[in-house]
């Protein structure tokens, strides 16, 4: 692709908005609504969530858990899927309770990332109380994908119109903060989101996700 037609023609995307899911009293707030990451990496998935810490007097206690599928009209508790054993971990932060209301912390995180790991997270909890129970719904929905890249070309500098800034995006907005590798030539040259080059003939230029370096971005050339 050539380098100016390459700056005319880039779009991209991302998807990262809060998300709150509330019944009355009990909540759960996600993040993100949508998770994007690469096959074979680590992701983790946050929310929050608040119940009222006693109810007509009793205490309320919490048992929480994370699930993907449901057999017999249940959850089927992440950690107890075969289908993630060793990959899964479930943490909980310290529950805090200020007046009537308690908040608590709670984070999914999944190991080595497969194809068959797409699919919506929904985080619930359980009580003691009458009618205690709440599942955070739609939920999250986690796509895990092979690094789909482009290079997005600016010129900035109107005095210098050979000098372009190279932008490396996913077309998903990947967790994990990746580092990027840019290659010229098939050379690995710098690593970072951004490259800044002056124009010259001859030079082709694509990037990589750090760990992911057989799969480049499209070439863009002079």
């Amino acid at each position: 692709m050539n380098l100016r037609s390459a700056a005319r023609g880039f779009l991209f995307f991302l998807l990262s908005v809060p998300v709150l899911q509330s019944n009355g009293d009990w909540t759960v707030t996600h993040s993100s609504s949508n998770v994007c990451a690469l096959r074979g990496a680590t992701v983790d998935i946050n929310c929050t969530y608040e119940y009222p810490d006693n109810v007509q007097y009793r205490p309320t206690t919490v048992k929480p858990l994370w699930f993907t599928k449901a057999s017999n009209y249940q959850p089927v508790v992440l950690e107890h899927d075969t289908e993630y054993t060793g990959r899964v971990e479930f943490s909980r932060g310290e529950v805090n309770c200020t007046g009537a209301r308690c908040h608590g912390t709670c984070t999914l995180r999944i190991r080595d990332l497969r194809q068959s790991d797409s699919a919506v997270y929904k985080f619930r909890f359980t009580t003691n109380q009458p009618g205690g129970e709440y599942t955070g719904d739609p939920g999250v929905k986690l796509s895990v994908t092979d690094p789909d890249l482009q290079v997005k070309v600016s010129f900035p500098h109107p005095t210098s119109p050979t000098k372009a800034k190279l932008e490396c995006h996913s077309m998903c907005d990947l967790a994990g903060d990746p580092h990027y590798n840019w290659f010229r030539n098939g050379q690995n040259v710098l690593q970072g989101m951004n490259y800044w080059i002056y124009i010259q003939s001859g030079y082709s230029y694509s990037c990589a996700v750090e760990g992911y370096e057989h799969q480049h971005s499209p070439l863009v050339c002079r």
